[in-house]
């Protein structure tokens, strides 16, 4: 089993929609998925068209069962018309609650822990981050195996790659320490690009020559993604035939070659 993070310490570039498109993908390639929603919005939730529960909350504070707090995710919802899933989605929702975590546990590695006996019945975890640390990000990272951090190209955006990569560092540290192996940069993926924009093209660039190959391709801005949100679909089952569907897809794969580079 391996697990994915989506992280920026900056609101609103794309983490989520990045999230929910490379888990649906991933399950539709057929690997068995779990999608965490780790954020008090509970925007991944919300994406499925699911009601915000305190799924994450119950799980690691209140001990819950696994059977009481996943939600199956239908075929239906994310598929791509005329094509077979091969795989599993499930969800462990969030909702306010969730911004109680940090406070309410003292053990660290407490994430690992209760994820552990999903090793053989899931493949891969994505869990979507709040931008605001915490001992539950802390936590979360004790359990990744790869990040992967969208950006807007723009220079506050930018800010929070710097800081969300400090904290990366400090993560592997602390997972060396307790011999529990690395955290990968698996990807940083500028989202809502404008390629006709100056400013874009040019943080773009700088983006590239800092970070170089760990570079995804920009997911272009297209009014589709929006679209597809409003109907809780993923733009590849909402409009399969679009460049912003291809576009997605292109996320999916590049995961899952990330994913399969990871030693066991």
């Amino acid at each position: 089993m391996k697990v994915v993070t989506l992280l920026n310490e900056k609101g609103g570039v794309g983490k989520t929609t990045v999230a929910t498109h490379i888990a649906a993908g991933l399950a539709i390639k057929g690997h068995r998925v779990l999608l965490v929603d780790a954020d008090p919005q509970g925007h991944a939730t919300v994406m499925y068209g699911l009601t915000k529960e305190p799924g994450l909350y119950d799980l690691l504070v209140r001990n819950a069962p696994y059977q009481r707090v996943l939600r199956v995710i239908s075929p239906e919802l994310y598929e791509i018309p005329g094509q077979a899933v091969e795989g599993k989605l499930y969800l462990l929702p969030s909702n306010v609650e969730t911004r109680n975590i940090a406070n309410s546990i003292n053990n660290i590695l407490i994430f690992r822990d209760r994820f552990l006996p999903l090793e053989g019945a899931i493949d891969i975890v994505i869990v979507d981050t709040s931008p605001t640390p915490s001992m539950l990000h802390g936590s979360i990272a004790l359990a990744t195996d790869g990040i992967i951090i969208p950006t807007l190209c723009e220079i506050l955006a930018f800010d929070g790659v710097r800081e969300s990569l400090l904290h990366r560092d400090s993560f592997v540290n602390k997972k060396q320490e307790l011999g529990l192996g690395g955290v990968e940069l698996f990807g940083i993926v500028p989202t809502r690009y404008k390629q006709k924009t100056l400013e874009h093209a040019e943080m773009l660039e700088q983006l590239v020559e800092a970070f170089g190959d760990t570079v995804w391709e920009p997911v272009q801005d297209r009014i589709i993604w929006s679209e597809a949100a409003r109907a809780y679909r993923p733009t590849f089952s909402y409009a399969p035939d679009s460049q912003a569907a291809r576009d997605a897809w292109r996320l999916v794969e590049r995961a899952e070659e990330a994913i399969a580079n990871v030693p066991s």
